[in-house]
């Protein structure tokens, strides 16, 4: 069966989530998820781009948080029973330029 003619490719929506979550990372502070998530929150708030529910949203920015430590563009570090997340540079400014294209 033949693909459908005058049908392509569309680019997806931004993802505003991972634009705040890079945003607020790139500073060169470290944060742990509270008040990360809270930053995040405000921001999102802000552009009214926080829909699903506050909770349904903290499980999204700890999901593209912990993708972001496995793509290596944030660092994890644990001390005793607290974990802070701090951007790595230039994987920051990569990721920055990428959402922008």
């Amino acid at each position: 069966m033949s693909k459908p003619s005058g049908v392509s490719f569309t680019r997806r929506m931004p993802d505003n989530v991972t634009e705040e979550l890079v945003g607020v990372l790139s500073s060169r502070a470290s944060f742990e998820f509270k008040p990360l998530f809270d930053i995040v929150l405000l921001n999102l708030r802000e552009r009214n781009a926080a829909s699903g529910g506050e909770e349904m949203l903290r499980l999204r920015v700890y999901e593209k948080l912990q993708g972001l430590v496995g793509q290596g563009a944030v660092n994890r570090t644990i001390t005793g029973t607290t974990k802070k997340y701090k951007g790595v540079a230039p994987r920051m400014r990569g990721l920055k330029a990428e959402m922008k294209l």
